[in-house]
């Protein structure tokens, strides 16, 4: 019977996963039918669970697709970010650590998966506009940053979009490093308890719980001021993309507009060149007739100097026989 009830739920693992691979315009159909399925077979509230699905917006279902159809390259997005958080301990630690290597892979990562999600985009005949590329890369940078713990969003089943771990969420993110190079979940969210106050007049000697909590205070400080740095860098940089986009537009308005003014130009041009040939072709037939006209001027006049030259003939012959 256990090993009924273990496939069944496998298999009902298996259709809520294949829920969220279908095109987006299927998803509440398909839902609402694996509900009813449920229902149906006496499965009442594992039918009211999957009833509370939710329809992800397009920039999360888009993640969900990566994950589910690019997962080499998500899981280098994955692995990039737990790198990453493991040189920032290091460097919390006060060991020394390459963070630019982690860094730059994690980027690479990111980069390559938002190259697959505007393909996703538009092999499913969606736009990927500025904004949905935005929350789908806000997202894909959450999740990186989480690494697939525990307790925090797994992607293939994003119902919404994922915003970045505020900073005591990060904190709690950042791996510890030492013990023999063992690494686990930080000890910033371990608070001590606090000892009952001791009398004024008695001096307590400092017990390692101090050592640890300096360390932790130490800690916390340090991650804290990465934190409000990484995110001022990160509104700088989503800064300039507002601004490079708004350029961008500007840019290719400006494209259109000169190659309208190129069409009308080359059209104009066209007109010009046409006119210019018919009046060549005017000019050179009015040449042709007015050298046409100047040789029968020509033999005109000829013609009236041989009359003239004959009649004076004809005159010198009559005053001959006059005489």
């Amino acid at each position: 019977m256990a090993r009924k009830r273990a496939v069944s739920d496998e298999q009902r693992a298996g259709d809520v996963d294949a829920l969220f691979q279908l095109p987006l315009a299927d998803f509440t159909a398909a839902r609402n039918a694996l509900a009813a399925r449920l229902k149906k077979s006496g499965q009442a509230e594992q039918a009211e669970v999957v009833k509370a699905l939710q329809k992800p917006p397009i920039s999360a279902w888009t993640v969900n697709q990566l994950f589910w159809k690019h997962r080499a390259a998500f899981d280098s997005l994955i692995e990039a970010g737990q790198k990453f958080r493991t040189a920032q301990a290091a460097q919390l630690s006060g060991r020394s650590s390459d963070i630019r290597g982690p860094l730059e892979a994690r980027r690479k990562a990111l980069a390559d998966l938002s190259k697959r999600a505007a393909g996703v985009l538009r092999d499913a005949n969606h736009s990927p506009s500025p904004d949905v590329m935005r929350r789908v890369t806000t997202t894909l940078e959450a999740l990186s940053t989480y690494g697939g713990l525990a307790g925090t969003p797994q992607p293939g089943r994003l119902a919404d979009d994922v915003d970045p771990p505020g900073f005591e969420t990060l904190a709690a993110l950042v791996p510890r490093v030492g013990d023999g190079g063992t690494t686990g979940p930080s000890r910033v969210l371990r608070f001590q308890q606090v000892p009952p106050p001791r009398s004024r007049g008695k001096k307590r000697a400092p017990d390692a719980g101090e050592g640890e909590e300096t360390e932790r205070k130490a800690r916390l400080a340090a991650a804290k001021a990465a934190v409000q740095k990484g995110e001022h860098a990160l509104r700088e940089a989503r800064k300039h993309v507002e601004q490079a986009e708004a350029q961008l537009k500007k840019a290719a308005a400006r494209a259109k507009e000169t190659e309208r003014e190129s069409r009308e130009v080359e059209k104009e041009k066209a007109a010009v060149d046409r006119r210019y040939e018919k009046a060549a072709a005017d000019a050179e037939a009015a040449r042709q007739e007015a050298r046409t006209i100047a040789e029968r001027a020509e033999a005109a006049a000829e013609a009236v100097e041989d009359a003239e030259r004959a009649l004076e003939q004809a005159r010198r012959e009559f005053d001959t026989l006059s005489t």
